[in-house]
């Protein structure tokens, strides 16, 4: 009910400049919502292996994602976007594809990617305040680097939000705010991890940026999740991001801090902090960094740990997806990391050591590496590898992953 709340708001939305047609005469004309419009096609080819020794069976998925873009012009500072994804097995079929999706084959590790086809986006927007945007419906919301609050956009089968947001950008002050209602999840419809009903859940995000230091943002986000009560969080932090020139070279910094304490139904009374140091020398197409991102947990005490339920995860804790839920005891994960680019080739190494928080643990070390290279600006590939190597006295069984990708755009 309330996605066809949603829909039929939209729509509503999207109809009121035809409703207002010819009042508006001379003004604009309706037609630029079809003369003005826009129509993009996207399509990504995906093979996947994961070699888990959990599992007796490696996992060889092949996944085509069709994705179709329609965005109207605008008619008296309105417009409107829908866009249909399309998720197909291509040959290589042989993976669980998560939460229920394919019950016939939990021999084999997840590769999160089922078949489907969804509505990703269907929005109405309006620009007619100075600086302003307000968006009502299904909609893309990704705030800062992802790690609170992103798309996952890795997964063939992307995160999207029914919500009502709205942004405010001016000069170097930039405000957003969303009140969601449903988190349409990376799972697909026809299963019900595919979606988390919200109650009171808002996202609050302000970036100012400052000549000489970088941008410094501060954030809360009250997620108060209905379907899944031990996600419901409260996280507020501050965010420091900025880079220096010296001489021929660059040095580039992050510094975040946030705290979270339970909400509404959680049904575990907790506080967890959260603290990341990121920083880098980028010397013409090299880039060399180390960081240190901590996670709170408790060893003790299960649900105690610090988590991020509507992150894009993939691109955080190493590639191998090891680490998607917080460890009871919290996670240590140092790295270190190099990338070269050289024109339309792109390559990038990652060093992880993982410990517990709390306890101090080792949980593993991980490589991960990726090359990529754009043949045409519509056009594509990347070859990518993660390599996850237990620690004997740890539960994380060895893993190694593999991703061919081909990426195609028109127009």
């Amino acid at each position: 009910m309330r996605a066809i709340g949603y829909a039929a708001l939209t729509a509503a939305l999207l109809a009121c400049p035809l409703v207002n047609a010819e009042t508006a005469a001379g003004e604009e004309d309706v037609g630029n919502l079809l003369s003005n419009g826009k129509a993009k096609l996207n399509l990504r080819y995906r093979y996947e292996n994961v070699d888990d020794d959990a599992f007796a069976e490696e996992a060889k998925a092949g996944t085509l994602r069709t994705r179709l873009t329609l965005e109207s012009g605008k008619f008296h500072d309105f417009s409107g976007a829908i866009e249909f994804d399309n998720i197909s097995e291509v040959v290589n079929d042989d993976f669980n594809a998560g939460e229920g999706n394919t019950p016939g084959r939990t021999m084999y590790p997840v590769v999160a990617d089922p078949e489907g086809t969804e509505i990703n986006q269907l929005y109405a927007d309006y620009t007619g305040f100075e600086s302003t945007r307000l968006r009502v419906g299904r909609q893309r919301i990704t705030l800062d680097n992802h790690r609170f609050v992103g798309n996952v956009g890795w997964r063939q089968n992307e995160q999207t939000y029914d919500a009502l947001s709205g942004s405010w950008d001016r000069d170097n002050i930039h405000l957003f705010y969303a009140y969601v209602d449903d988190v349409k999840r990376i799972f697909g419809e026809d299963v019900p991890a595919g979606h988390h009903n919200q109650d009171n859940t808002h996202l609050l995000n302000g970036r100012i940026d400052v000549a000489g230091l970088g941008s410094v943002t501060g954030y809360y986000y009250h997620i108060d999740n209905e379907d899944s009560p031990g996600f419901s969080t409260g996280t507020f932090g501050a965010r420091l991001v900025g880079k220096q020139d010296i001489d021929s070279f660059g040095v580039r910094y992050a510094l975040e801090f946030a705290r979270q304490k339970e909400v509404s139904d959680n049904p575990v009374s907790y506080d967890a902090n959260y603290y990341l140091i990121d920083a880098g020398v980028v010397l013409a197409n090299f880039d060399f960094g180390l960081g240190w991102e901590v996670l709170g947990g408790d060893d003790d005490v299960a649900g105690k740990a610090f988590r991020t339920p509507l992150a894009t995860l993939h691109a955080f804790n190493g590639w191998a997806d090891k680490f998607l839920a917080t460890p009871n005891a919290g996670l240590d994960d140092k790295y270190a990391k190099a990338k070269a680019t050289f024109g339309s080739f792109s390559a990038e190494a990652i060093y992880h050591d993982f410990g517990a928080e709390d306890s101090g643990d080792d949980f593993g070390d991980e490589w991960d590496l990726v090359v990529g290279y754009q043949f045409h600006p519509r056009l594509r590939a990347d070859l990518k590898l993660a390599d996850f190597d237990g620690d004997s006295g740890s539960s994380y069984s060895d893993t190694t992953k593999f991703w061919v990708m081909v990426t195609a755009s028109l127009p």
